[in-house]
């Protein structure tokens, strides 16, 4: 069998190297001259970490990233509502990272190229269509870099991982529109700067209306210093209208992000001095797409964003990709026919992830940052009187159930 696969992001390379482990060929189309380490940070769940585990790649995880020991949910004025201990350090074994996606999707990417070979991933390829059969599926791309005829490959699956804007996805569904708003506008940058905390740790400050996000991604310059990651999300426009361009490459402007910034206070970090330290920041709108009837066509499926993007609350996106690359993998390895592997996939992943989705546009675990301050909007002397304990659990915990980390799960996985 051989796996065209469209889009050399984390979800693309990481089902091309579990195709491999399986003893199923994969080659890598990606539209970009290069894999290039762009982007910021993310946060990959333990669920997903134990796959990537599995294929080898944990040393090469730590030697670009954070092991992740504490989550800490607080309001805008940094009271906590709720904090808990992550990856090993709550009972996983395997841990949660935090991670520069760039650098991880090089890390994997790294894999591809040395288990598959160096024309497993063929970049400058743009998808210009593709034909089914009886017999498989050819797919005709172009020379993105020097407009040049490309190549054309002929192969038993094609499997789209090109992302929230995916070529194959319209192929199907043409009249799908622009992706969906809420009018949320997102800045994210990075920086080394000094470390708060213990070095290892997230905050989420503020719920959907107005949210700061911190977590460290990297080493820093200094022992005292890491590569820090920050998010400022604020409601700003008609959730009826269509979004702007949604893109990584619009650099953001301190005199619109920084009114924002200083609404937050977060003690030990200066987090109006963190976002005018930054040179250089971006800015998008905060996107997601309805969940699909379906992902499989014949000899064709999608996976990752081209399936299901999702909003970044829950840190779930690159892990739901991940583990559809294992699921993908693993039916396309057990099945009689390449259709009935395909249909098997869709079948395990598609109901899974619609519900992450739904869930992630009401915010997730971090909806229990805007259930305390629905209740205490000017703050709080104890969040017990606000919302105790039991309730403020049922909110985080639901949500590791729903997206398949729970401790409980995993635990059962692993034995």
């Amino acid at each position: 069998m051989h796996v065209i696969i469209v889009g050399g992001g984390i979800g693309g390379l990481t089902a091309a190297l579990m195709l491999h482990r399986r003893g199923i060929k994969a080659t890598v189309f990606e539209q970009s001259s290069a894999i290039r380490e762009v982007g910021v940070g993310i946060n990959t769940l333990p669920h997903a970490i134990a796959e990537l585990e599995q294929l080898g790649l944990l040393p090469a995880l730590d030697s670009v990233g954070v092991r992740t020991r504490e989550l800490i949910y607080m309001n805008r004025y940094g009271q906590t509502v709720w904090r808990e201990p992550r990856g090993t350090y709550a009972g996983f074994k395997v841990p949660q990272f935090s991670i520069h996606r760039g650098r991880l999707q090089k890390v994997i990417a790294d894999a591809v190229v040395e288990r598959l070979g160096p024309d497993a991933v063929r970049t400058g390829r743009r998808l210009l269509g593709f034909i089914e059969d009886e017999g498989g599926v050819t797919a005709h791309f172009a020379d993105s870099r020097y407009g040049a005829d490309g190549e054309t490959i002929r192969g038993d699956v094609l499997v789209g991982a090109d992302g929230i804007h995916s070529v194959v996805r319209a192929r199907y569904f043409p009249n799908q529109g622009s992706p969906k708003w809420q009018g949320v506008r997102m800045w994210r940058g990075a920086i080394d700067w000094p470390q708060f905390l213990d070095g290892e740790s997230m905050i989420i400050a503020g719920g959907m209306q107005a949210k700061l996000v911190l977590y460290p991604i990297g080493r820093g310059e200094r022992p005292d210093t890491r590569l820090t990651n920050w998010v400022v999300n604020v409601r700003l426009g008609d959730p009826d209208r269509p979004p702007p361009k949604e893109t990584w490459s619009t650099q953001g402007r301190l005199e619109d992000v920084l009114p924002f910034a200083r609404r937050f206070t977060v003690p030990g970090v200066d987090v109006e001095g963190l976002v005018k330290a930054t040179p250089q920041f971006w800015e998008y709108p905060m996107c997601d797409r309805d969940p699909l009837p379906r992902w499989t066509h014949g000899r064709v499926s999608l996976l990752g964003d081209a399936a299901h993007p999702m909003y970044p609350v829950g840190s779930n996106g690159a892990s739901q990709a991940i583990l559809d690359a294992r699921c993908l993998a693993d039916c396309l390895a057990k099945a009689e026919h390449p259709r009935h592997g395909l249909a098997m996939y869709e079948a395990e992943r598609l109901p899974k992830t619609a519900e992450i989705v739904a869930i992630n546009r009401q915010g997730g675990p971090e909806r229990v940052i805007d259930a305390v301050e629905a209740l205490a909007p000017n703050g709080f002397d104890d969040v017990e009187r606000v919302l105790n304990y039991a309730r403020r659990e049922a909110i985080v915990k639901s949500y590791a159930g729903a997206a398949g980390f729970a401790l409980q799960q995993l635990n059962r996985k692993a034995g």
